[in-house]
């Protein structure tokens, strides 16, 4: 049987006398969808930024597609094929939507000389193509500077996309969103995903898109791994509505 596509293996990392994150261990198969969940403080986003190489560990391995990611520069890491969006929406401020589509195709294909000279084909098939497959069309024209909150966050997670990642990390996607846009965003996300066989894994506090849109749910709690299992394991899991959902009297939603 072959290696999942993301091993992390006994993951450690601790800031002066905080362990925040504590010997975790966990995979995601291509193509899966994985919500990572815990209280505030829980280390999901140290988990992150160590798998994505912003941080180095204390101890433990991060494999992707067979190979470890420690040590490797986080622009390395992303040309191994992952992707990242940030709870902080970044996009282009000074360009369009169109023109970042355009550097982000251009930096996937290394094409840096064409960067600098600014020799970019910024109407040109490949571009059109992306802003379609992506379904940021009716944003093309628009300066980034200018997007709603919404479109930010549509154009941050198709920039990530345009880098044909296999795996996509997505740190709290849908904060500060209403609900209805959480979840077109999510079904955006998701379905994009799918149809291209990228995996997912996303940190999320809002139940109903963690129950809706993953196939399986990991959850840290003051930095280890308490569970794992699928959303209705999750749902039912004593422990987890201790630490987390509030005991066994509180609603779960999803």
């Amino acid at each position: 049987m072959s290696e999942p596509l993301l091993v992390v293996d006994g993951l450690t990392k601790a800031f002066g006398g905080v362990v925040a994150v504590d010997a975790v261990s966990f995979a995601v198969d291509a193509g899966e969808t994985v919500a990572v969940i815990g209280p505030n403080g829980a280390g999901k986003t140290t988990c992150f930024n160590l798998i994505y190489g912003q941080l180095a560990p204390d101890r433990g391995d991060v494999r992707f597609d067979g190979r470890t990611l420690l040590g490797a520069p986080t622009h390395a890491i992303a040309h191994r094929g992952i992707g990242r969006t940030f709870q902080v929406t970044a996009t282009f401020a000074s360009m369009t939507v169109r023109e970042a589509v355009a550097l982000v195709l251009a930096a996937h294909g290394r094409r840096d000389a064409a960067m600098l000279t600014g020799a970019m084909r910024i109407r040109s098939k490949p571009v059109d193509d992306a802003l379609e497959r992506l379904q940021i069309s009716d944003l093309a024209d628009v300066h980034c500077a200018t997007l709603a909150y919404g479109e930010a966050k549509r154009l941050e997670l198709a920039l990530a996309l345009a880098q044909a990642p296999r795996l996509l990390l997505m740190d709290e996607p849908t904060a500060g969103m209403s609900p209805r846009s959480r979840i077109d965003l999510m079904t955006h996300a998701t379905g994009l995903a799918k149809r291209d066989g990228v995996a997912v894994l996303f940190t999320e506090h809002d139940m109903d898109i963690v129950f809706g849109f993953s196939d399986r749910v990991l959850v840290l709690d003051r930095g280890s791994l308490i569970a794992e299992g699928s959303p209705a394991e999750i749902k039912t899991n004593r422990r987890v509505r201790d630490v987390y959902l509030g005991g066994d009297d509180a609603p779960v939603s999803g």
